[in-house]
């Protein structure tokens, strides 16, 4: 287990000698690992460092506001509204892996233009030793390590937590003395929301599926589990009221994990994932039925894509 104390005080130093007399900017998305690397850089540079978060339209239900309010002390916090770019970019693409590009290359363009803004030279990211065994690999590749563009206009990016585990992550921040909101927060995949839809990424389906996701995270949140949300898998057959539907079928996956490499799908009680299913299929007249993923990783991934 990581020395939180020593390990952040390594970091601070990291950062200022990585930066020098420069500005950076930090990839902040709400999760504890960029919510950790913004903590330690906010340390090392004050001022030199603006927050950027970026909202994607992928993000789950109330991010923003939560962004907001979280870090309403770093004055230099920047929130971009680059939700309609995002999903232009997404138009037409239903290959997983192209989905982690496209969605790499966006973040990293809207990183460009905050960093000419503010006149900085150097990205700090939250990326984890896991994001870059899977991107190394041939398992996935994570936005901000395999899903980045080749030419990157940063004179050098900062990874401080690269090799730490999400447990261990978590130490940190709580030595850091981020709120439990932040600290104890489920994963939340860089891509958002993307890669729990599989198929082209729509407006349709990021409603369902934030809504979805927000009622499993709600549900389950006493069950404690490693992570917990919603996926929008297809389409199938269905009645509502009198009438026959095509709507799209939801899977819920809760599983419990030490470091994400490897995970069990959660036992549940029945009577929970009945509630579950029908607070979903009554909120959303487009969802024809609910699933529950049963499959441990390996063989399967966590997320969907």
């Amino acid at each position: 287990m990581v020395d939180a104390p020593a390990f952040a005080e390594e970091k601070v130093a990291e950062i200022r000698e990585a930066v020098g007399d420069g500005h950076a900017i930090i990839a902040l998305s709400g999760g504890v690992d960029s919510s950790t690397a913004a903590a330690l850089a906010y340390e090392a540079l004050g001022e030199e460092l603006t927050p950027v978060y970026v909202d994607t339209g992928l993000m789950r239900k109330g991010e923003t506001e939560q962004i907001r309010e979280t870090f309403d002390y770093m004055e230099s916090l920047r929130i971009v509204d680059a939700r309609e770019r995002f999903l232009d970019e997404l138009a037409g693409i239903t290959d997983p892996e192209e989905k982690r590009h496209a969605i790499g290359e966006q973040f990293i363009r809207e990183f460009e233009t905050v960093a000419r803004e503010e006149d900085a030279d150097y990205l700090v990211q939250g990326t984890i030793y896991p994001d870059r065994i899977e991107s190394e690999g041939t398992i996935k590749s994570h936005h901000n390590v395999g899903g980045l563009p080749e030419v990157v206009d940063f004179e050098g990016i900062v990874e401080p937590m690269r090799d730490l585990y999400k447990d261990e992550v978590r130490e940190v921040a709580r030595h850091l003395g981020l709120e439990s909101i932040i600290s104890e927060r489920m994963p939340f995949p860089g891509p958002g929301l993307a890669v729990r839809i599989v198929g082209e990424v729509t407006h349709e389906k990021v409603e369902v599926v934030r809504e979805a996701t927000h009622v499993v995270e709600d549900e389950l949140e006493a069950y404690e589990p490693w992570q917990a949300f919603a996926a929008v898998l297809g389409k199938a057959t269905g009645v509502k009221g009198d009438n026959r539907v095509h709507g799209w079928v939801v899977a819920v996956r809760s599983v419990e994990s030490r470091d994400g490499m490897t995970a069990r799908a959660q036992e549940l009680p029945w009577d929970v994932l009945q509630r579950i299913q029908s607070r979903i299929t009554g909120t959303s007249e487009n969802v024809s039925r609910v699933v529950y993923d049963v499959t441990h990783k390996p063989p399967a991934t966590i997320e969907y894509e």
